[in-house]
């Protein structure tokens, strides 16, 4: 089975964690300094504050930006449900706008749904492409409305010469199957002192320092073997990054004329990072989609649907207030047409190629 994710680990990251372990130091140390230093520099920011997953991240940045009850933040339809999950945590209310055909916030529809309890837009870089961070800043400019970056996927991914999640506060996931992982784990990004010295202080029980506590708080503390394993892989970062290019290069090659498909472009300007290879079966596909998730399985192909249903639209969301229904349909139609196939640095030449063979085996 080519599996749809696979980590690239090897020596580095095993030195690492095993030099925590001798240390005796478990917990937020100096693992955990030198991994939000080099996220900094990847990022391009003041700040980088780690944490210890991507929820945890979406959920810091909010509060440090004061959001809450009675607040709305704006955000993508088409997304993980951590995107949700934070804004509905915080006690904030969600208003959604419909993406485009790069899968991320329709910029042109976000100026029409800003209003006056509007406390933050918080764009999602889906499946690490960059959304149009210069038409969301421009929107947003002097309205003192927070952009809040789920950047969960796209560490390395970049918009003119800046990194995704430099434009406001930006938050990434290292889940086991991100393009950088450390098994659960997240970082903020930010330029702005104040929210980084919010961030800190959320993190570790509300205190600035042992006993000295600020506010309410929480346990988002990243662990020293979480934070070895991430400096490992972020030495890596150019490499994973140019496979999956490369990878997805080759891929959008063999399938672009495929009648009923629609594989992922990349604008001028804006950099993927191809955490997944999405492709679109259209109506006009000659197969429904299952019938291509069954004939890829039965080739040993794993791949997978992100995400079946917009965020939303699941009993436990609908039974909330705050959840509004929206008129959203490109993103009902890209869930009933997203498959994603293997893109990750593990695939040999032999792997793309059967990737390829097997997709157009049932696509033509």
């Amino acid at each position: 089975m080519i599996p749809i994710s696979a980590p690239l680990l090897g020596e580095l990251e095993e030195k690492l964690v095993l030099d925590v372990l001798r240390s005796r130091r478990l917990v937020q140390g100096p693992m955990v300094e030198r991994f939000e230093e080099l996220v900094r520099e990847v990022a391009g920011t003041r700040h980088a504050v780690a944490m210890n997953n991507g929820t945890s991240a979406l959920i810091a940045a909010l509060l440090a930006h004061n959001v809450g009850p009675g607040d709305e933040v704006i955000t993508s339809p088409f997304t993980f449900v951590a995107t949700l999950n934070a804004i509905l945590l915080v006690g904030a209310t969600p208003r959604f706008v419909d993406i485009g055909d790069d899968f991320n916030l329709h910029t042109s529809l976000l100026a029409e749904a800003i209003g006056p309890a509007t406390r933050a837009i918080l764009p999602v870089h889906l499946y690490g492409y960059p959304a149009d961070m210069d038409q969301i800043r421009s929107v947003t400019r002097g309205r003192g409305i927070a952009i809040v970056e789920d950047a969960a996927q796209a560490i390395g991914a970049r918009q003119g010469a800046r990194a995704a999640g430099s434009f406001g506060t930006g938050c990434f996931s290292f889940y086991a199957t991100k393009n950088v992982t450390t098994a659960e784990g997240g970082a903020v990004v930010t330029d702005d002192d104040a929210i980084a010295d919010e961030l800190r202080i959320l993190r570790n029980q509300g205190q600035r320092a042992r006993y000295e506590y600020q506010r309410p708080g929480y346990n988002f503390r990243m662990t020293e073997l979480q934070a070895a394993i991430g400096v490992g892989q972020i030495a890596r970062l150019d490499q994973i990054v140019a496979a999956r290019r490369s990878n997805a290069r080759i891929l959008g090659e063999a399938l672009s004329s495929t009648p009923g498909v629609i594989v992922p472009l990349e604008a001028a300007g804006r950099r993927h990072v191809f955490h997944q290879f999405t492709i679109r079966l259209t109506a006009d596909a000659p197969v429904s989609r299952e019938r291509f998730l069954q004939h890829m399985s039965a080739r040993g192909i794993e791949c997978g649907v992100y995400y079946p249903r917009p965020v939303f639209d699941y009993a436990c969301f609908r039974r909330d207030p705050r959840i509004v229904d929206p008129v959203t349909p490109t993103a009902y139609r890209v869930c009933r047409e997203v498959v994603s196939l293997p893109v990750h640095p593990r695939l040999t030449d032999a792997d793309l190629a059967s990737i390829s063979e097997a997709a157009l085996e049932v696509l033509t």
